[in-house]
């Protein structure tokens, strides 16, 4: 598939203020304004210039960013607050023009950077409406074919012949996704704009992105701080950090990445011995493992799973503990619990063993935060993340799924045909 989009070495510099040079004496404040001049004329001709990188007043936003998307693909870009991201789709949408680097664009851009970007706070949603699908080089009759959808969508019919300035910002932007999202550009650069709105719009937009990709062979940029909804959405990413490029792979290694977990699998085992409570118990280590031998990194979706806690029991009624485990996913997101309902403590050594059924995971990476509960429902201590596992695919046929199927469990149910 060709790609619609090409980023060769584009980078960005901004000037920016310095701090004023300071003087001690009269005698350097004298030769300062004698100098000034000629240093008001250097740094004059010097502000379209950034060969000398390394000058104090130049600000790098963006640094040597090369990437392709191709038609159709969802497209996530992440980074942290600075990364440069928002830099990098204000470049994409033609809103600024970058210091060095070429871009290659192939369709129509529509673009929500801001809430609101785009609109005429004079006019209201319905001119507005027109003028944007006029921008993107669609016809009156084009326009009138999707107004009545883009209504629909937005959810402002009341007003839409409001003017856009008494709008609230959730309505702005419900308007500004809609009129985005419905006028056909081929490419679609959403920024962290969808957080404005309420969390059933959001799902509406998530839903309406996905429709525009697989149903209409559009391409979508997506930029969020919401990584679950950054996986949910997009097939491929790349993470800027301080306006570099670190990573361009598969969503699932883009977010890895972004979490601070580079190679997308971490330990299956700690040392817990930390873990003391005088009297009762103290908790030695946890590993987590395919049942199948020792145990190996990463572990496979296909084979049982068994996570083995080791520790001392020195209380005299060690039927009254219970070890809980809450389970999350790598963006952090609490899957379920589950704890020693029926296995028995004995004075001394004790190792818990829990067994997950094959098949049981999706592939992903995982963390396990641990309970110590008394008569099950005081709880002692709780420690979060104390070991990290990865789970990758077994071989298992796909059928018509190519990749990753969505989810994190796959749940075996009985079926029956009555």
């Amino acid at each position: 598939m060709n790609s619609i989009i090409k980023v060769e070495n584009i980078s960005k510099a901004y000037r920016i203020g310095v701090r004023e040079q300071k003087h001690d004496t009269l005698g350097s404040a004298i030769a300062s304004w004698v100098k000034s001049p000629f240093r008001n004329f250097k740094k004059l001709r010097s502000l379209s210039n950034f060969n000398n990188q390394d000058e104090a007043d130049i600000f790098w936003a963006l640094k040597d960013i090369n990437f392709n998307v191709k038609q159709g693909e969802v497209f996530g870009i992440i980074g942290k607050n600075g990364a440069g991201k928002s830099t990098l789709l204000r470049i994409l949408s033609r809103i600024t023009e970058p210091t060095t680097g070429r871009i290659e664009i192939f369709g129509r851009v529509a673009s929500l950077l801001e809430v609101g970007t785009g609109f005429n706070p004079e006019l209201s949603g319905r001119d507005n409406i027109y003028l944007n699908g006029t921008i993107l080089g669609m016809t009156k009759k084009e326009i009138d074919l999707k107004f009545d959808e883009i209504i629909s969508f937005s959810g402002v019919e009341k007003f839409i012949d409001t003017p856009v300035k008494r709008y609230s910002s959730g309505m702005k932007v419900r308007l500004a996704f809609s009129v985005a999202a419905h006028l056909d550009p081929e490419i679609l650069i959403i920024d962290e704009v969808l957080a404005v709105g309420d969390a059933e719009f959001q799902r509406k937009c998530l839903g309406k992105m996905r429709d525009v990709a697989d149903k209409e062979g559009r391409t979508v940029l997506f930029v969020s701080h919401n990584m679950a909804a950054v996986k949910t959405l997009c097939t491929k990413g790349l993470v800027i950090e301080k306006g570099r490029l670190i990573l361009n792979d598969d969503i699932d290694l883009a977010v890895a990445k972004y979490l601070g977990n580079p190679e997308g699998s971490v330990i299956s085992y700690s040392d817990l011995s930390h873990i003391h409570l005088e009297g009762i118990l103290k908790l030695i280590s946890i590993e987590v493992f395919n049942t199948s031998g020792t145990y190996t990194q990463p572990i496979v979706e296909n084979q049982p799973i068994e996570i083995k806690l080791s520790m001392e029991m020195y209380a005299h009624n060690p039927d009254a503990y219970n070890i809980s485990y809450h389970l999350f996913n790598e963006v952090g997101e609490a899957l379920f619990s589950f704890y020693n309902e029926d296995a028995k403590w004995t004075r001394g050594e004790n190792q818990l063993l829990c067994t997950i059924p094959a098949n049981f995971f999706q592939s992903g990476n995982y963390s396990l935060s641990v309970f110590i509960v008394e008569n099950k429902r005081r709880v002692l201590y709780k420690e979060h993340n104390i070991v990290s596992f990865t789970v990758i695919d077994g071989g298992r046929e796909l059928g018509v799924y190519m990749g990753r199927e969505p989810g994190y469990i796959r749940p075996v149910f009985t079926w029956t045909n009555h």
